[in-house]
């Protein structure tokens, strides 16, 4: 849903390509600028373009890390990344590409929007805050 409303905000022509990561965990991790996998690439090339990175949350930083030094090797005139969600004080890596910040926020979860809790709430038309006392009764929802 942030991607969209992004795209109908932006006042000049421009196209949408999507590509899929997917992080690493636990002992997987390979330090900063490691953790992710491509499983699906981009369809086009960039090269001579400016790339826009739209992100829904930014916490460590590893993921943007690391795909914004894969894209780079693709020579593309400038890269930049744009996030809903930010939250500075969990990176793990300084060198961000990160310029454009909806929120900064605490660490606590949120849905809808967009953005799903254990692929639940995704639908909701607005950001919700999810509180610990209300994860019990999301998991018996499910059950």
């Amino acid at each position: 849903m942030f991607l969209a409303d992004l795209s109908r905000a932006l006042s000049f022509s421009h196209t949408i390509d999507l590509i899929e990561l997917a992080s690493y965990s636990g002992a997987q991790v390979s330090g900063p600028g490691g953790g992710a996998r491509l499983l699906k690439d981009l369809d086009g090339p960039i090269a001579g373009r400016h790339v826009l990175i739209v992100e829904d949350v930014v916490d460590t930083g590893l993921t943007l890390h690391f795909l914004s030094r894969t894209l780079r090797l693709r020579a593309p005139a400038s890269i930049a990344a744009v996030t809903l969600l930010d939250r500075p004080y969990r990176r793990l890596v300084d060198d961000l590409s990160l310029r454009y910040v909806g929120f900064t926020v605490p660490d606590e979860l949120f849905a809808g929007y967009g953005l799903g809790l254990d692929e639940r709430w995704r639908a909701l038309p607005d950001l919700r805050y999810v509180s610990a006392v209300a994860l019990p009764a999301a998991a018996a929802d499910a059950a």
